[in-house]
């Protein structure tokens, strides 16, 4: 029996979906490479229609931020294993039209392209549209970042690559930096090993929000498959790789998460850290040691691994996950654990109390510390006044806990609650950065001000925006980039915690504290499985 007549009988007999059945024969009548085709062929001769299901019951969702999915399949096939690489992935990212493979990656890149070109045309911009992309340290991560590069290029774009795995905030920053139209992330967060993904950023180095984001997706979901192909053969001659250059102009906005870095001279703070394999030990550690802490890292978690071998998640907000860390402090009596995840946007923290053990600290916990000692802070520093200003304000989610609402109040500055997700933290500092840009007329180069000048800036023709969170574990203490940052938010709570040690107390007295002072809040958080 024909591959054709084994789907045809197979859709006959409710094995297959119609849907799964029509996607794959589009893909077979695509100019697919060999190994692609004989990979579909394999899987429908052995009968193994729960997985084509799987596969191909649908086009990979491009949403309103990017899209995930699984690159390495449930049930592989041995065209798309090939050889495998040294970690044990396959050789290609398994065939399907629901999976992220070199087809689904292409597709997004140039419908990305198409509306960057559109809207820059709209501008009335003739410059070829510029993208920064970064990946993380996932099975395929450094092919697709190529794969998409190149494609771009070939588009008549501008393509800029890091050398390796670099951090999710870490391209945000890159974006404004550079200048470019926009930008994107290959990364899954702290999903499973065997899932990658597609984040999309936009000039402003946030993530896409209306009407970008549905311009975008319309735009993807119109890139026919016949057209792929051409764009399989990685041509790297005309994308730039970014040098030091790019690191350090990411580490010296990152290491202004610390308000006050003196007081890492005057008070020793030990510190335990791991990046559970992922972009944290790039400049997360860096940023650490040059500020005078003490930092263990945890060595067995150190290297980059696709796999995650150590974890069941590489999630720090996951009590397994920061597990071997909290031992390893046990023994060396560190003041605070701190754990990135894969592409180093959240951070998990635990601390050590008056009895020597350490305590999980909730992304809320950690958001109204934040919000508490940076308030205090600044005010110390004549920064913002010290009866407050509804010019200055922190900016979370309407899930993250109100506690950052009292501990605000009490300051005499305002809260913004936005939708939940960072993308929208981050447009509302776009707003406040409009404003100054409005009032300080054209040629004014915002991204060139200090933080001084800026917060002077801002609380006269805006909002002075101290920290941005949410109850997620992320967190981001400057406006010079607009994604949660893992890296200077391991700075900045190591600050708090060198600060609340130099008073003799522990994070946990500290944030008694607070709610002594603001009232007691509550929360929990409920994973629901279905």
């Amino acid at each position: 029996m024909t591959i054709t007549a084994a789907i045809s009988q197979a859709t006959k007999d409710g094995k297959l979906l119609p849907a799964a059945a029509e996607n794959i024969a589009t893909f077979l009548a695509a100019p697919l490479p060999a190994w692609a085709t004989a990979s579909i062929g394999e899987l429908v001769n052995r009968g193994e229609w729960s997985e084509l299901n799987d596969r191909f019951f649908r086009y990979l969702e491009f949403g309103t931020g990017g899209m995930r999915g699984r690159t390495i399949a449930v049930v592989p096939a041995a065209a798309e294993t090939g050889t495998p690489g040294p970690l044990g992935a396959p050789e290609h990212a398994a065939i399907g039209s629901n999976l992220l493979n070199d087809f689904t990656l292409i597709r997004a890149v140039v419908g990305l392209f198409r509306y960057t070109q559109k809207h820059l045309c709209n501008l009335g911009v003739t410059a070829a549209p510029k993208i920064v992309i970064a990946h993380d340290v996932r099975h395929f991560s450094r092919h697709f970042c190529e794969l998409a590069a190149s494609t771009w290029c070939r588009l008549g774009g501008e393509a800029c690559i890091f050398d390796g795995p670099r951090p999710t905030p870490q391209l945000s920053y890159s974006v404004r930096w550079l200048k470019a139209h926009a930008g994107v992330v290959i990364t899954a967060s702290h999903n499973p090993s065997h899932d990658n993904g597609f984040k999309a950023y936009f000039d402003d180095g946030a993530q896409v929000v209306p009407p970008h984001d549905l311009g975008i997706v319309a735009e993807v979901n119109a890139v026919p498959l016949a057209e792929l192909p051409a764009f399989l053969a990685k041509d790297l001659s005309r994308v730039l790789t970014l040098g030091r250059e790019a690191d350090n102009a990411y580490l010296e906005v990152a290491a202004t998460g610390a308000i006050d870095q003196s007081v890492f001279r005057r008070t020793k703070l030990k510190v335990t850290f791991t990046n559970i394999h992922g972009t944290g030990a790039v400049h997360s550690l860096p940023l650490l040691l040059h500020a005078g802490a003490d930092v263990h890292a945890v060595g067995a978690q150190l290297d980059f691994d696709a796999r995650f071998p150590t974890v069941k998640s590489p999630n720090p907000e996951n009590r397994e996950a920061m597990a071997m860390a909290v031992a390893q402090a046990g023994k060396q009596g560190t003041d605070v654990v701190m754990a990135t995840d894969p592409d180093a946007d959240r951070m998990g923290v635990a601390v050590r109390n008056r009895a020597g053990q350490y305590e999980m600290l909730s992304g809320n916990q950690v958001g109204a510390l934040l919000t508490e000692y940076r308030l205090a802070k600044y005010k110390e520093l004549g920064v913002i006044p010290a009866a407050g200003s509804d010019r200055v304000c922190v900016i979370k989610t309407f899930v993250t806990t109100q506690l950052q609402d009292a501990i605000a109040r009490a300051h005499g500055v305002k809260v913004i609650n936005t939708l939940t997700g960072f993308k929208w933290i981050a447009a509302k500092m776009r707003g406040y950065e409009n404003q100054v840009r409005a009032k300080m007329g054209a040629g004014f180069d915002y991204d060139a001000t200090s933080l001084a000048e800026r917060a002077r800036l801002q609380q006269l023709h805006g909002s002075f925006y101290v920290l941005g969170n949410e109850e997620s574990y992320g967190y981001l203490p400057n406006d010079a980039l607009r994604d949660k940052d893992g890296n200077s938010a391991c700075l900045m709570f190591a600050e708090l915690c060198a600060s609340v040690k130099s008073r003799g107390l522990t994070v946990p007295e500290y944030l008694d504290e607070i709610y002594l002072k603001c009232g007691y809040y509550l929360e929990g958080v409920i994973n629901l499985y279905y």
